[in-house]
């Protein structure tokens, strides 16, 4: 074998790697909404879980990118670590698929009817590119480039197979060639190390099993050198595969490539143990010195990984439980939501009462979780401190979940509620989930204001510090009543908002025109006035907020105020109504009344 030979084979490899990535990309590209719309509709049953990660697997022709795609959903919460494992034990059997497609190259070797002729490489290969070329450069329509693309991908694929065919054709006369492959039938510790090293080093169990097929065409290479081979290649994958899922990943994203190592690991060991057993006995005498074709080598790492799903399927909690223990969990920051994540199970749909019960616990957890992210967030403007922020940010993720959740389940719920108090209630909580998420991203904006400041050393005045602690106070009372209505529907909690909404926009306006007038005097920079005046903007929404809040949660003992509610809104801040005149004056002299002490105290 000549240096020209190892240049073809190179070649070669780089032009099926290349193909690989690229039909890999359309296939992704054509059908990546789908492939992760029916990955998060994963049941806890893991035999759902592994025809899917087969299927997904098999149409992107990567276990890498379909299990680094699970991990990403565990990572976001979408499913959970015990839904994911299903889907990896069946990706670990898609990858295999790329090995049955190449197998086309026996037909090469073989004769036969001259329309089998089509389906050999050296002709597949030139028509998909010539199909894939047209379709890119020729056709304009809305589809023809991603299918283009997995044309040329699967002819460069194949051109690049036969490249290394042809280089290493010489080495079927090779007797060290031969003997080499001789000896990994009598050292399978090399041919493991071998296959294990390769697959680390190009990142695909499918490109090297695409080698060794290549290499197949030689005729030397037997039963016996072939399949400690392919047992290394199924630990080097997998090991890229962990590495790829850690990366930045939060403790269960990382438990995926731990329960893939452990998968191929223990899989590896059970075959290991079963080849040892076989061959004592004699039953493998017959098979062990064959020559293995294309589709020989295809077939035994199919078999072999479709024999570790069928055994291992049953016992994956195991896996799942030793992750756990190999990874820890991450530091807790915030508040957990697991709980109120396990109570939005759809088995209480038979009892509507109790799913409501659990989808308002969930929002109540919202609730409070942004109240709390509010007064850090003022807590924020007035010191600035980073695990603060870090909190926010973490709780804003949780309150974001929790909403993705209650929405897609009170949706789901809504068949099973009848008419009466129940969809009633069924109303009310799809109304104020959303209210409470709101709230929630002005916190965070809060924040962002904050870092802004810091980032620029700007400062506010002395005055606009104290302003800011009295609007502080007053979000804090505001909060406190819509959180109240909403986990106790009272209706007193809830009448009380509205006059300190107002009295909150009233604030607004005031402290609007005296920072106006600080900017003017000089005494704050531009930068800071604005970004105070921003301040004032996303306050006044979460006043807004409430006082919708307020609104739903009164309507449930009279219908009437959510059918007219601006009406209600109207009449109020006219003074039709004592009680909320006589709370909207106590609120306003109380805050009014801080507001001209921290006049004085600025004075002073």
């Amino acid at each position: 074998m000549t240096i020209f030979n190892v240049i073809s084979l190179f070649g070669g490899l780089a032009l099926f790697l290349y193909g690989m990535r690229l039909m890999g990309n359309g296939l992704k590209e054509s059908s990546s909404g789908a492939l992760k719309g029916a990955m998060e509709k994963v049941t806890n049953n893991p035999l759902v879980g592994f025809f899917l990660g087969l299927v997904v697997t098999a149409v992107i022709q990567s276990s890498t990118a379909a299990i680094v795609l699970t991990s990403g959903l565990v990572g976001a919460g979408v499913i959970t670590l015990h839904q994911s494992i299903g889907v990896i034990i069946g990706a670990n059997v898609g990858t295999t698929i790329t090995g049955q497609i190449i197998r086309l190259l026996d037909l090469n070797s073989s004769g036969g009817a001259s329309w089998i002729d089509l389906f050999k490489p050296s002709t597949l290969a030139p028509l998909a590119a010539i199909a894939g070329i047209i379709l890119i450069m020729a056709v304009k329509t809305r589809h023809s480039g991603i299918v283009g693309q997995i044309l040329m991908g699967f002819g460069i694929l194949f051109t690049g197979l036969l490249n290394m065919t042809a280089a290493v054709s010489p080495l079927s006369s090779s007797e060290t060639f031969a003997h080499t492959f001789v000896s990994l039938a009598d050292t399978p510790v090399l041919g493991f190390l071998a296959g294990a090293g390769v697959a680390f080093l190009i990142q695909s169990s499918s490109a090297t099993i695409g080698i060794l097929q290549a290499l197949s065409m030689t005729g030397v290479l037997t039963f016996g050198a072939v399949w400690p081979i392919i047992i290394g290649v199924n630990i080097g994958d997998c090991v890229t595969t962990a590495i790829v899922c850690s990366i930045g990943s939060k403790a269960d994203a990382k438990r995926t490539g731990v329960v893939h190592i452990l998968f191929n690991i223990t899989g590896s060991l059970l075959i290991i143990l079963t080849m040892f057993v076989l061959t004592r006995t004699g039953m493998l005498d017959a098979l062990w010195n064959r020559t293995l074709t294309s589709g020989g080598i295809a077939n035994v790492h199919t078999v072999f990984r479709l024999a570790c799903a069928i055994v291992l399927l049953p016992v994956c909690g195991r896996f799942e439980k030793l992750s756990c223990v190999l990874v820890k969990d991450d530091a807790q920051i915030g508040v957990s939501v697991e709980r109120e994540l396990e109570l939005l199970d759809e088995k209480f749909f038979s009892s509507p009462a109790l799913a409501l019960s659990g989808a308002s616990r969930a929002i109540s957890t919202m609730a409070k979780l942004s109240h709390d992210a509010v007064l850090s967030a003022m807590d924020v403007l007035q010191n600035y401190d980073q695990h603060t922020v870090d909190v926010i940010n973490e709780n804003e993720e949780r309150i974001d979940l929790l909403a993705d959740r209650v929405d897609n389940y009170l949706i789901k719920l809504s068949p099973h509620v009848t008419l009466g108090n129940g969809n009633e209630l069924l109303n009310y909580y799809i109304q104020c989930f959303s209210e409470f998420e709101r709230i929630g991203d002005y916190a965070v904006n809060l924040t962002e204001n904050a870092q802004e400041l810091r980032e620029r050393g700007a400062q506010f005045s002395g005055m606009a510090l104290r302003e800011l602690g009295v609007l502080r106070n007053a979000l804090d009372e505001i909060m406190g009543y819509a959180c109240q209505g909403f986990r106790a529907l009272d209706m007193r909690a809830a009448r009380r908002i509205e006059p300190v909404e107002e009295v909150v926009d009233d604030l607004v306006a005031t402290l609007r025109n005296n920072h106006v007038k600080r900017v003017r005097d000089g005494k704050c920079t531009i930068y800071a006035g604005l970004t105070f005046l921003d301040i004032l903007v996303n306050i006044e929404r979460i006043s807004d907020q409430c006082s919708n809040l307020g609104v739903y949660t009164l309507s449930l003992s009279d219908s009437s105020i959510m059918s007219n509610h601006h009406e209600y809104i109207h009449q109020l801040h006219q003074g039709t109504d004592e009680a909320y005149n006589r709370k909207y004056q106590e609120t306003r002299e109380k805050y009014f009344g801080a507001l001209a002490e921290a006049d004085i105290e600025d004075e002073g």
